[in-house]
């Protein structure tokens, strides 16, 4: 096997290592909305469960040149967004919305997407996926590299599920109606494949 110290490398190859050997990733498809109310779309992989008591996610948003990113500054502004599932349906959009555009523009005009309104937020849905999350900001963690801050995650505690009537049977969500993407390295991404089950220990 290869050894080395994340010290050893460069940022660029730790973040290439990372994203290459921790996959698949699920990805939050996030709508937010800045100061200015420039509606904000984008799609983000460093994202998980936290817990489901209370149901809280975590997204992580690296930093550029020590700045925030658009979704972290409108998050922690409006205090409340909207997370979409990515699917095999709307991933094309959702990689339009990875766009580098200019805090003022949306990215909601290069996408077939359309708003819809939310139930307990004030962020806009996007009605062309299958599950969504309405959320607010739980905490904020600023994290630091040498002193400085370069990275921010953020626990969204969920408000209200929005689940497509033809997944939702008996409580469960159907994996292979949802048909989930998931992001790898690179450009590449990853479809929902082989299921197979292996029972608990006792």
């Amino acid at each position: 096997m290869v050894h080395f110290s994340p010290e050893e490398i460069s940022e660029r190859d730790n973040y290439k290592f990372m994203i290459g050997s921790i996959v698949p990733r699920p990805i939050a498809l996030i709508t937010s909305v800045s100061e200015d109310e420039v509606l904000n779309i984008a799609p983000f992989s460093y994202f998980n469960i936290v817990t489901s008591n209370p149901p809280i996610v975590s997204v992580a948003f690296q930093r550029k040149n020590g700045e925030l990113k658009d979704t972290a500054r409108n998050i922690l502004s409006k205090k409340e967004a909207v997370i979409h599932v990515v699917d095999t349906n709307n991933v094309d959009d959702a990689n339009e919305t990875a766009a580098n555009l200019a805090a003022d523009e949306s990215e909601l005009d290069r996408t077939n997407f359309t708003l819809i309104p939310s139930t307990t937020v004030d962020i806009p849905s996007l009605k062309e996926t299958k599950i969504r999350f309405e959320v607010e900001l739980h905490e904020h963690v600023a994290l630091e590299n040498e002193g400085v801050p370069s990275a921010d995650l953020l626990l969204l505690k969920i408000k209200q599920y929005h689940i497509d009537d033809e997944l939702y049977h008996e409580g469960r969500i159907d994996p292979i109606g949802l048909a989930a993407v998931s992001r790898l390295a690179g450009h590449d991404y990853a479809e929902i494949g082989q299921i197979f089950t292996i029972a608990r220990p006792e």
